[in-house]
């Protein structure tokens, strides 16, 4: 056996499992990693076969980080008939994740430990992704009650993001004690930034679009001026604070802003957030409908330009799914959201390395490391090194594919992506050493 190895001499666990000729992030000559015990034991060239071992022909493919999603809608409990932890872990498998943060808007909400609880423990039993639940920052998702954060903090799911995304906390008094109170507890505010009162009624951005179409406009204004209030707070309060979905050009540069002023904040960036805009509400489907909305072609290139430059932190899903009957029906009552888990990987090759903007080791900052650092995770999002925690993700970056709703894991068909080809795709997941994904079948 050549190349770099650890602990290999005590003795190598039947059922582990030998990547053969992997390019490391995308560079230099294929390499062999040993697996077993749930870490890497071994990284070179010709690597010998351990007696049991699983062989993965990797064939040149590009060899990941395991994805970190910090933004992900499971919809268990409540409404399994569009996703349950099952379904969606197999999503969120397939797409190359290792560990998914489960949003609080369940019914009934994870504003209580019985909820997150649960939640971490079904996506234990399930296996095929760490699903982190999100505690709600209010009760009921309310905006008028701090939601109990530490008793959350310290259950057995170990909380630690808490946001009532799908809602603003817009009562500046109320997000100034929960950026306060998560200070002193070590957790994570993210907001869904959107001023209510800006927002009535609306459906689609508020452009020249919109305007031909008919539909109510959303002003870029709703998100730019929470961003920079919870920026003035986070600063006041010595919190961070975490921006989901941004979706403006503004976001991008008060983003940097506040950077400027040694303000802890963070944010994200979907991928329908770089790859579509609103010349897609032409034909007035609601499959391209969700919140924030899509924006013109000028947010666009600044959000790609801000997730290249480190102004934006990472890729989140934002993954949404909904029943046929939410999404068939008038612009205006549809609701909002799509799936992402399944499609991310290949937009943000398509978005992102396709213009060299980001190599692949950029790719494993912007979806695994980042993402993994802003949430606290010491086991994931690692570096591909001896030692490491074996949670991994093979890319094809040549392997073309066409996105069929009813072909994705989800329960729920909802992807503004249907028909369109992608020339990248996830292959093989490797969850702590466990092969949960293996040519683009998920392994049970």
């Amino acid at each position: 056996m050549t190349g770099e190895a650890r602990n290999t001499s005590r003795g190598f666990a039947r059922g582990g499992v030998l990547i053969r000729g992997a390019r490391l992030y995308g560079e230099g000559e294929p390499q062999d990693v040993l697996i077993g015990d749930g870490e890497i034991l071994a990284i070179g060239a010709g690597l010998d076969v351990p007696e049991g071992a699983e062989v993965v022909e990797a064939g040149g493919q590009v060899l990941l980080p395991g994805f970190v999603d910090l933004h992900t809608h499971l919809r268990e409990p409540g409404r399994e008939d569009t996703e349950t932890i099952e379904s969606g872990s197999a999503a969120a498998a397939l797409g190359g994740y290792t560990a998914v943060f489960a949003m609080a808007n369940t019914s009934p909400v994870a504003d209580s430990v019985v909820i997150t609880d649960h939640v971490w423990r079904r996506g234990q039993e399930v296996g095929l992704v760490d699903v982190h639940p999100v505690g709600a920052v209010t009760v009921g998702l309310a905006g008028k009650q701090l939601a109990e954060m530490a008793t959350m903090a310290s259950g057995v799911g170990k909380v630690k993001m808490f946001s009532d995304d799908g809602h603003c906390v817009d009562d500046p008094l109320i997000m100034r004690r929960a950026l306060e109170y998560s200070s002193s507890l070590g957790v994570l505010i993210a907001q869904h930034a959107e001023e209510p009162r800006l927002t009535v009624g609306a459906v689609a951005h508020e452009g020249p679009t919109a305007a031909r179409l008919g539909l109510a406009g959303w002003p870029r204004a709703a998100e730019e001026s929470i961003v920079a209030r919870d920026a003035l707070l986070a600063r006041d309060a010595g919190a961070r604070v975490h921006i989901c979905h941004a979706s403006t050009a503004g976001t991008v540069e008060l983003m940097k802003w506040a950077r400027g002023q040694g303000i802890s904040i963070t944010a994200e960036v979907t991928p329908h957030h770089l790859l579509l805009d609103d010349s897609r509400l032409e034909t007035y489907d609601a499959v391209n409908k969700v919140n924030p909305p899509l924006r013109e072609r000028s947010d666009v290139e600044a959000l790609r330009k801000g997730l290249a430059e480190g102004v934006i932190d990472c890729v989140a899903t934002d993954h949404a799914p909904h029943a046929e009957q939410d999404k068939c029906c008038e612009f205006s009552a549809a609701r909002p959201g799509m799936l992402g888990l399944e499609t991310a990987l290949a937009i943000v090759a398509q978005t992102m390395v396709e213009p060299g903007l980001l190599d692949w080791r950029g790719v494993a900052k912007v979806m695994s490391e980042r993402p993994a650092e802003i949430v606290g995770l010491t086991d994931q999002g690692r570096p591909i090194a001896v030692g490491e925690p074996a949670n991994l993700t093979l890319v094809d970056p040549q392997r073309e594919w066409t996105v069929r709703g009813p072909e994705l894991a989800s329960i729920a068909a909802n992807t503004p992506f249907e028909a369109m080809t992608f020339a990248a795709r996830v292959t093989t997941t490797l969850l702590r050493g466990r092969v949960t994904v293996r040519d683009g079948q998920v392994q049970r």
